[in-house]
């Protein structure tokens, strides 16, 4: 079933242009470096200003629901009326928040420092989905795990310059990573060159948007299912990015930059992990993927809490590998149930992904406070039990050409 109605423009070219691919996704990788530096200083800013895990949730939570409750409303707004050049836009806010935390002198000012990195991402993530979807060529799950990777090697770096330059130097150090906002701006002007020549190419004029056959009910019913996924996997995601380090600290006494290092390995496992999800879901389907990947960790979850140093480090890079590997997978599904709303289905997914991973974040801190950091970790064991839910998402092989 097909209907004729307005849309916005479509790219023209049909072949993958790996230049674009690659450059968004190294600025994918800059943006989420600075976005992971918050996080990763948590040690040193809880040392400096006397927080408690309630405080430091609260931090993660303002970063992510400005970073979550922008996207789908950012996207919505760009599918209509495209805006290649807030790109770079995007990186000035990340910027202006980086200076601010080298430089905030009170818990108000962090967690303002917080939301303007959060405004950054919420502008960054759904248009840059947008154009690694229009440079893909039709290889649709190959370029969202190439432009994704880029953000979970950030991620996982992010730790590694907290350890070996800001931990030891300090707050103000943080003003240095000014240095990689100019860089991302640079590279993304030139994407977003890019990004206006194929709109102009590929003028306003009335296209064909196929639908899924699926009924509303049914499409609200997938999404819910998404949502329920999203949840156990980012809340999973939450406990360790927010909370590992203070979990190694206080299971096995070790120092800080040392607990950064481990969740390197976590880090570094998940950017792998993306980056195979996506192209393995070319081949073999998507749900396929997001059911190993959400249900797969469960094994290792559960027996985390309880092991040695060095298996725990081999279980966090196991569980970060697996579980990452979905995230391609669930954007280009969600995107096929949903044909001509690429920005708006992005927006959503990253949107509720940093929603609910900072209500997770936050939940888990006041949990933390309650009883142990290492409670939170039995408890969060159990998240990936959700997996089961796949097995009720409706097939959209027949749609994965939908643009």
């Amino acid at each position: 079933m097909t209907t004729t109605t307005a849309a916005a423009p479509q790219p023209a070219q049909q072949t993958t242009s790996l230049w674009v691919l690659f450059a968004i996704s190294f600025s994918h990788l800059l943006n989420d470096l600075m976005q992971a530096l918050l996080p990763a200083v948590y040690p040193l800013l809880a040392q400096l200003y006397d927080l408690d895990f309630t405080q430091i949730g609260l931090i993660t939570l303002v970063n992510q629901m400005t970073a979550s409750l922008l996207q789908p409303v950012v996207g919505f707004y760009t599918d209509k009326y495209p805006k290649p050049y807030s790109l770079p836009i995007a990186m000035g806010f990340t910027l202006c928040g980086l200076l601010l935390l080298s430089s905030a002198g009170s818990f108000p000012l962090l967690l303002l420092s917080a939301a303007l990195i959060g405004v950054g991402s919420s502008i960054f993530h759904p248009e840059s989905s947008r154009v690694a979807r229009m440079a893909s060529g039709g290889r649709l799950g190959f370029a969202q795990s190439l432009f994704q990777v880029g953000g979970n090697l950030g991620t996982a770096i992010g730790p590694l310059m907290a350890a070996f330059i800001i931990i030891p130097r300090g707050q103000g150090s943080v003003a240095w990573y000014a240095v990689v906002a100019l860089t991302a701006i640079i590279v993304l002007s030139a994407v977003s060159t890019w990004y206006a020549g194929q709109h102009r190419r590929a003028g306003s004029r009335t296209v064909v948007k196929p639908r899924t056959g699926l009924s509303r009910n049914a499409l609200i019913g997938a999404f819910a299912i998404i949502a329920v996924l999203l949840t156990s996997k980012y809340v999973y995601m939450a406990s360790m990015t927010s909370f590992y380090a203070f979990f190694l600290i206080e299971k096995f006494s070790l120092d800080a930059s040392s607990a950064q290092l481990c969740l390197f390995v976590f880090l570094g496992a998940s950017a792998a992990g993306t980056f195979l999800g996506g192209p393995i879901g070319d081949r073999v389907g998507r749900k396929v993927v997001i059911w190993v990947s959400i249900l797969g960790p469960l094994p290792f979850t559960l027996v985390l809490p309880y092991v040695g140093l060095e298996v725990s480090i081999v279980l966090t890079a196991l569980i970060g590998f697996i579980l990452s590997s979905a995230f391609a997978a669930i954007v280009v599904y969600a995107q096929e149930l949903l044909p001509g709303r690429v920005g708006m289905v992005a927006g959503f997914i990253f949107g509720f992904a940093f929603g609910i991973g900072a209500l997770g974040a936050a939940t888990l801190g006041v949990l933390a406070d309650r009883t142990s950091i290492i409670f939170v970790f039995q408890i969060c064991a159990f998240l990936p039990i959700a997996g089961l839910l796949t097995a009720f998402l409706p097939d959209t092989s027949k749609n994965r050409s939908a643009a």
